[in-house]
């Protein structure tokens, strides 16, 4: 009896509070699935309207801008009301955002299908804002990066499988003949968040979500004057801007002759591979950052990504393809770890900082026009070391964060 006791006390966790975080995991699968399907949608768009690398690139840019103009709204929403409610209406616009692509289809207009890749953000910013630090919070402190690498991997799942479906209906031979096919991929996404929606819903007055600062008058600026949390803030920004453009342009650039000569169908379903690379290092990430320091990890994930970013842009064929393919099992732990590692420590500060990193995701939006630009004027290989850069800004922070002399400063009192 007394070690049936003993068992028990020493569960964190009640069940109610297993359902919430196997809810968190699925809505981390669902946005991954809806997100990289936008992968997919660029080299279509680009062929359909004739458009240049940097102006297809204004997908990301309506995408990602959202996280700029909504991160801080989302942590106010946040604050105010709560975690589920907070995720029950960003669920609801990402719907939203997933029905306005039937509109954009009969219009057959790009500022059409730019508006609803912006309404989809605007759901995402709100569900990052509320999410990432959710599951950080539904366990010990300690374990904090793992949980959310963890987390982060079945979003991995998502954009493994995201490039199956948008190479077999947004590129494939019925796809390529009209643009209604278009819609489908995100009309289903849609239907499948309004059911998470409800969900949530249903376990909005539940005591197994933790509470939020919601005594904070207002949004904790200073904490821009934390050195560590302004290199935090850099890293995400790059590191965001990075993968974006290598998930963006790696279809085209796998359909260039000079690298594999591939069809658009077939290209598109090998980027599973770059997100399942993701999938599978967040999976071992998770039980790695429990015996080994995550900065230490981080480091060595961001120099291995640069590394294979500049093997890529110096090479032909297979090894060029391979290589930047296998960027995304370095890409794997790298955002969790940025975002856990930045928000240690802030205490009730937590959704301040979360909106204010959120804010960084902008980089999705600046980074791959900027990309764009390099492939427009010298070709997809070159303008790969603008990612390589971005890594390289990673490996900086990581760095950082190994040596936390090398960063100390006397503004670095929240």
């Amino acid at each position: 009896m007394w070690r049936l006791k003993r068992r028990v006390s020493d569960q964190p966790l009640g069940t109610g509070q297993n359902w919430v975080r196997l809810l968190v995991v699925v809505l981390f699968f669902c946005w991954g699935l809806t997100t990289v399907l936008i992968d997919s949608l660029v080299p279509r768009l680009r062929a359909w309207f004739s458009l240049s690398y940097a102006e297809v690139l204004l997908t990301q840019f309506s995408f990602f801008f959202s996280y700029l103009l909504f991160s801080l709204p989302a942590g106010r929403a946040l604050a105010r009301l709560g975690y589920a409610r907070s995720i029950v209406l960003g669920l609801s616009i990402t719907a939203l955002g997933g029905l306005l692509f039937a509109p954009a289809v009969a219009l057959g207009r790009f500022p059409a299908f730019l508006l609803a890749l912006f309404v989809l953000a605007m759901g995402i910013t709100l569900l990052q804002v509320s999410a990432n630090p959710l599951i950080a919070q539904l366990g010990p402190p300690e374990r904090a990066p793992s949980r959310l690498s963890l987390a982060q991997a079945f979003n991995s799942l998502g954009t493994t499988l995201g490039p199956l479906i948008g190479a077999a209906v947004i590129l494939g031979a019925a796809g390529a003949q009209s643009l209604s096919w278009v819609q489908w991929p995100f009309l289903a996404m849609a239907g499948m968040l309004g059911g998470l929606a409800l969900a949530f819903w249903r376990l909005r007055t539940s005591d197994h979500f933790p509470p939020t600062a919601t005594q904070q008058s207002g949004l904790r600026w200073d904490l821009l004057r934390q050195r560590r949390f302004q290199l935090g803030l850099l890293a995400i920004f790059t590191y965001v801007g990075a993968e974006v453009s290598i998930g963006s342009l790696l279809i085209n650039y796998l359909m260039q002759p000079r690298i594999l000569g591939l069809a658009a169908p077939v290209a598109g379903s090998l980027v599973s591979l770059y997100w399942g690379g993701a999938m599978l290092g967040r999976f071992l990430g998770s039980a790695l950052l429990v015996v080994l320091p995550a900065s230490g990890v981080l480091l060595a994930c961001a120099l291995g990504a640069c590394a294979l970013v500049v093997t890529s842009s110096l090479s032909l064929g297979w090894l060029a393809a391979a290589t930047l393919l296998g960027v995304g099992l370095c890409n794997s732990i790298q955002f969790p770890v940025i975002f856990s590692l930045t928000l240690e420590g802030l205490g009730e500060a937590t959704p301040s900082g979360s909106s204010l990193l959120c804010l960084a995701i902008v980089g999705g939006a600046l980074i791959p026009p900027l990309t764009g630009l390099g492939a427009d004027h010298a070709g997809l290989s070159v303008a790969l070391l603008v990612p390589a850069c971005c890594y390289a800004v990673v490996a900086l922070f990581a760095l950082s964060q190994c040596w936390p002399a090398l960063i100390r400063s006397p503004l670095d009192k929240v």
